[in-house]
């Protein structure tokens, strides 16, 4: 009879445990609350957004999550592009100061 009483006393307090463990690692299953209107979990400045500061963005880590390495690979890439537009857009507007300054009767 204590033997039956131990293996159940045993058996209540490993079930207490993993579902502590459990509880812990995976949470109650609430859900977050929204974000208010206009807020934002991750940073960039207002305007004159560059590479870097597209490099200098982290997303926050959540358990089963985005994949971290396929996010870096998108801000990477977007870095690129945006320093490669602000470069063309600098070297048109230079070339539109030019021609504007060149006298009338020169090509």
């Amino acid at each position: 009879m204590t033997t039956a009483l131990i293996y159940l006393v045993v058996m209540l307090l490993v079930a207490a445990v993993v579902f502590l463990l459990a509880a812990v690692v995976f949470g109650r299953g609430e859900e977050l609350a929204p974000l208010p209107p206009g807020s934002s979990p991750t940073r960039l400045p207002a305007e004159d957004i560059t590479g870097e500061d597209l490099a200098d963005v982290r997303f926050q880590l959540v358990f089963r999550g985005y994949k971290m390495s396929e996010v870096d690979w998108v801000v990477r890439r977007l870095g690129v592009e945006l320093d490669e537009l602000r470069a063309r857009v600098a070297e048109l507007e230079q070339r539109e100061q030019e021609r504007e300054n060149a006298p009338e009767g020169a090509p």
